[in-house]
């Protein structure tokens, strides 16, 4: 039963963990194995096992990120208001009160301006200067610049991806 509780405890982090991080698309070339490249420019790939070399390297990374102002749309509910009823009854020659409680009319939906963030990571073979993968995320941002946090956990997003991809 406790391994039953275990089991469940992880199954319930590992979905609140990915329903927390943002969307990551990623474009790849099939015809590569990602798992012929062992050298890099770029510190970030360390973690997958791969070495940095200042000269000579089997592939280039290249990073993008960009602010942009965009509209997003919203969507909030609509309902009536609530109201109450007065009535005589004359069998009991008394005032009652009839409530009626609000309804769901529908959603008013409109535009609103916001600032979108994305970062974009390039692999590109160095001997063919072909590119071999690419993965990208886009994120809403409260205020008009990226902080480092959100560039951090975007990029190990990215690379997360880059995981499932080469194997």
């Amino acid at each position: 039963m406790k391994t039953l509780n275990y089991i469940c405890g992880a199954l319930m982090l590992a979905f609140f963990t990915a329903a927390c991080s943002t969307p990551v698309h990623v474009e790849r070339d099939a015809a590569v194995n990602m798992n012929n490249y062992k050298t890099y420019m770029w510190v970030e790939l360390r973690n997958a096992g791969w070495r940095e070399v200042t000269d000579n390297p089997d592939i280039l990374v290249s990073y993008d990120v960009l602010v942009q102002n965009t509209t997003a749309r919203r969507s909030d509910p609509v309902y009536s208001e609530s109201y109450s009823r007065y009535y005589y009854n004359p069998r009991l020659k008394r005032w009652g009160t009839i409530y009626y409680p609000s309804q769901f009319l529908g959603y008013d939906n409109y535009q609103v301006p916001v600032n979108e963030g994305t970062i974009t990571i390039t692999l590109t073979d160095a001997n063919t200067d072909k590119v071999v993968w690419q993965g990208w995320t886009s994120e809403e941002l409260n205020y008009s610049r990226i902080t480092q946090d959100e560039i951090s956990a975007g990029v190990k997003n990215i690379f997360r991806k880059l995981d499932l991809a080469a194997r």
